[in-house]
């Protein structure tokens, strides 16, 4: 294992306490802290565990938590060992971690959904979709599948995810066609109900049609989008669909 150090004693207080800077930084890290009777991962759980313990939720709690998942503590272990301390040391100190654990962890769990949808799937995630990020609520993602004869993307939303309203324009030809590759997700039309989209279905968009496209409140979604040819195609994005709509579908 790597060799822990520590500086932020001397950072701190090193010219106001320097003792206390170097039994922080020299002892407590960097003898303590390496001694081989604990592994790693079982320090950082136990050192948690101590400060729990001990009511101490401030910063150094924060800390020592993105330490145990550096470490390798999941998500569900930390949740076991809080429980488990809370029947010892009191249930609103546990309630206290698990609200600081929580946003630490989240991306744990947003790493592990992602991976599942894709596995659903023969086509790349692809990067984040900045370069449109203004016309979505939530974060999307783009994969350049081919831009040969007609452009192809594969389009994934994160759960909740949609675009905001928007118009295919050609004077001849030109829309776009969506074709569900994994997830759940809806389209719909102005003036229209909503449709589900599910892995296999296909939605034709003629030009001129005003509509929006995107994910399910609890699923992943992605759906290639395949840009048909016209003359003088453009696109114009709207509004954002609001949440009020969007929380009226089933």
């Amino acid at each position: 294992m790597e060799k822990i150090t520590q500086d932020a004693g001397r950072k701190a207080l090193g010219e106001f306490a320097p003792d206390f800077a170097h039994f922080n930084d020299d002892i407590l890290f960097g003898e303590n802290w390496n001694n081989p009777g604990l592994d790693h991962k079982t320090r950082c759980l136990v050192t948690v565990v101590a400060l729990m313990a001990s009511g101490i939720t401030d910063s150094s709690l924060k800390y020592h938590l993105e330490n145990a998942k550096k470490a390798g503590v999941t998500r569900k272990e930390i949740a076991a060992a809080v429980t488990h301390v809370a029947f010892y040391a009191g249930w609103p100190k546990a309630w206290a971690v698990f609200n600081m654990a929580k946003e630490i962890w989240a991306t744990e769990d947003a790493q592990t959904a992602m991976a599942a949808h894709a596995s659903e799937m023969v086509f790349p995630i692809g990067a984040p979709n900045d370069g449109f990020a203004q016309y979505f609520s939530g974060k999307s993602y783009l994969a350049p599948i081919s831009k040969e004869q007609v452009g192809i993307f594969n389009v994934t939303f994160e759960p909740a995810c949609r675009n905001n309203w928007h118009i295919h324009h050609a004077e001849r030809g030109g829309g776009q066609i969506l074709l569900c590759v994994a997830g759940h997700g809806y389209y719909q039309e102005w003036g229209k109900d909503a449709v589900e989209m599910h892995p296999g279905d296909v939605v034709n968009i003629s030009a001129g049609v005003k509509h929006w496209h995107g994910a399910a409140k609890n699923s992943w979604f992605s759906h290639l989008a395949v840009e048909v040819l016209g003359v003088n195609a453009s696109n114009e994005w709207l509004e954002p669909v609001s949440d009020e709509d969007y929380n009226k579908l089933p």
